[in-house]
């Protein structure tokens, strides 16, 4: 139960108010220093040497921002993360840590902190960190932020509406976050939600595959290089640490870093400074980390394709997306969105779906997820002379309709004389037709077809291979 004070209410919108800061530390050395260094940016600030002081405080005064120490007299500031979690929600809060206690950092920062800084206190970072925190001040503003970045995301099913609370918790924390889920389902869009619905919004988001990168160009890419560096190198490059500073970096299919690149990786994001190739010096840098992949991160740290110490950093919280299956009462909704889409940029007579379309669409998998759906009505409103799409426009669908295109199985022959028929063979070709038939009708996914099929993908391909199909 929280106690009553001024976060328990809706509080009108106070802009002329000087912001205010709780500062919870039992060493009045620290305090000091800390209230100097808020107090010259004109914010006011109040102190607490432990938990009970700053429950007190909490319960009576109106804070913007709460900055804590981890080791306390009569608790751990993670109970003090918690309870404002709780009782204050629309105010963030930052942990003062030990130097090098990262377990203690991420500790906090899954039990909700905005972020964290490590003793002995850089007063320039410190000053970025109360900067970003208190854009979040104002639950308004928030609330507004949240409403307009998440409207890309289409859907009220209920899987959608726990991915956009989540969404909006996560926009309150600079914690990195790692977005799991299949090809196609929508995690930069996601990625994106969390970086305009937070204090960076008004910075970059810049988007990389790590996939896409030749292995040798990596290092520049991320970092930056020096004109004269390297043969090639003609003129000075800014990286995508630089780029970013300041806003998100959006590191897509992580998995696929090389080992070598993941190392280099881990050290920017522990020092919070990258060395662009080339330089003599180290350029310090402020980007929150948000990742994504379809891969099982844990699998490749077992079979040591992915570190340990770099999965721990990026995997601070998990963040899944659902596939488009496990959302089905969305299609129509995401289908009228991206049909309104298409037929904006394009002239097209198109205008909707037929509802044995959309049945046919209930019942399918999309392996594809969000992005078969779309290169699905694509096509089709590229090849159709009609205003209602049917259920002839995708071929995906075929095989899903009432009355399914029968396969032209081959006949048995009339009479049976020795040596005439091969029953081997005979069920081989029928073999071979349903295969093609769920190939066809998976465009050609395998592992969507063994699905269809009812049988692992290790049978499936075995059976591909015997049966010579390419």
């Amino acid at each position: 139960m929280c106690p009553p004070g001024p976060h328990t209410m809706q509080q009108p919108l106070q802009p002329s108010r000087q912001q205010r800061v709780l500062i919870v530390d039992d060493e009045p050395d620290i305090r000091e220093l800390l209230e100097i260094t808020l107090g010259r940016m004109n914010i006011a600030t109040m102190s607490a040497g432990n938990l009970a002081t700053a429950r007190k405080l909490l319960a009576s005064t109106d804070f913007d921002f709460c900055l804590t120490d981890m080791r306390l007299p009569d608790g751990n500031g993670l109970e003090l993360v918690e309870e404002i979690q709780q009782c204050h929600d629309k105010m963030p809060v930052a942990v003062v840590t030990a130097f090098g206690s990262t377990e203690t950092a991420i500790s906090a920062l899954k039990a909700g902190a905005f972020d964290f800084v490590s003793k002995p206190v850089d007063l320039q970072k410190l000053r970025n960190l109360v900067q970003s925190a208190l854009k979040l001040s104002q639950a308004a503003q928030a609330v507004e932020k949240l409403q307009n970045s998440t409207d890309k995301i289409i859907g009220m099913s209920a899987a959608i509406l726990a991915l956009k609370h989540q969404i909006a918790k996560l926009a309150r924390s600079q914690a990195p976050v790692c977005i799991a889920g299949e090809s196609g389902c929508g995690k930069e869009l996601v990625a994106r939600a969390i970086h305009d619905s937070g204090p960076r919004k008004e910075k970059e988001f810049v988007a990389i595959n790590c996939g896409a990168i030749p292995a040798e160009l990596m290092e520049s890419e991320f970092f930056g290089h020096r004109k004269g560096s390297f043969t090639g190198a003609d003129q000075d490059k800014t990286g995508l640490f630089q780029q970013a500073n300041g806003g998100s970096l959006f590191l897509d299919e992580i998995g696929d870093l090389p080992l070598l690149m993941q190392v280099k990786l881990l050290r920017a994001i522990q020092e919070k400074s990258i060395r662009p190739i080339g330089s003599s010096s180290e350029i310090p840098v402020d980007v929150r980390i948000l990742s994504a992949t379809h891969r099982n991160l844990s699998k490749s740290v077992e079979l040591g394709q992915f570190r340990q110490d770099l999965f721990y950093r990026i995997n601070v919280i998990e963040l899944q997306v659902p596939p488009l299956r496990e959302r089905r009462e969305d299609l129509p909704l995401l289908v009228d969105h991206i049909l309104a889409g298409l037929t904006a940029a394009h002239p097209s007579p198109v205008v909707g779906i037929s509802a044995q379309a959309m049945e046919a669409m209930q019942q399918y998998a999309f392996p594809g997820n969000v992005r078969e759906l779309e290169n699905m009505l694509q096509r089709a409103c590229a090849l159709t002379d009609h205003s209602l799409l049917a259920l002839q426009d995708f071929p995906e669908l075929a095989y899903l309709s009432d009355k399914p295109e029968q396969l032209a199985l081959p006949e048995l022959p009339s009479s049976l004389e020795d040596g005439d028929f091969s029953l081997d063979k005979h069920l081989e070709t029928i073999e071979r037709q349903v295969i093609e038939k769920a190939l066809q009708a998976s465009r050609w996914n395998r592992t969507a077809a063994a699905r269809k099929l009812g049988m692992s993908f290790r049978v499936f391909r075995y059976r591909l291979k015997k049966l010579n199909i390419d």
